[in-house]
């Protein structure tokens, strides 16, 4: 009668499975907030620090760029920094996400909706 149902004793397992991945979900959502990287433009003048989830935390410009006949040179750069913050806080997510997943055996390139 329950011949069928020779599996159920692995479905302990993948519950436990799945409560172990949520908590370390978690734990890498956390991680995240305190992973800091630094997005540059011109040549290191401006600089955006961001957490890896992509939040603007700070900018540091070098005085030298402050010449008001060059105000949007100093935006553009301003605005290039920030997206190269971005862009590595994203690249870095990724990458601590795969660190995560690498153990569950999911296809290449899979994209947990975290």
């Amino acid at each position: 009668m329950l011949k069928g149902l020779g599996g159920l004793g692995d479905m302990g397992k993948m519950m436990k499975a799945a409560k172990d991945l949520q908590e370390k979900m978690a734990q890498l959502q956390s991680d995240m907030d305190r992973i800091v990287v630094i997005g540059e433009s011109g040549a290191g003048l401006v600089k955006a620090r961001c957490t890896a989830k992509g939040e603007l935390t700070g900018l540091e410009i070098d005085p030298s760029i402050f010449v008001a006949s060059e105000k949007e040179v100093v935006e553009d750069l301003i605005l290039a920094a920030i997206k190269d913050a971005q862009g590595k806080a994203g690249a870095r997510s990724q990458q601590e996400m795969a660190k995560l997943t690498e153990g569950l055996g999911l296809p290449p390139g899979m994209n947990l909706p975290f």
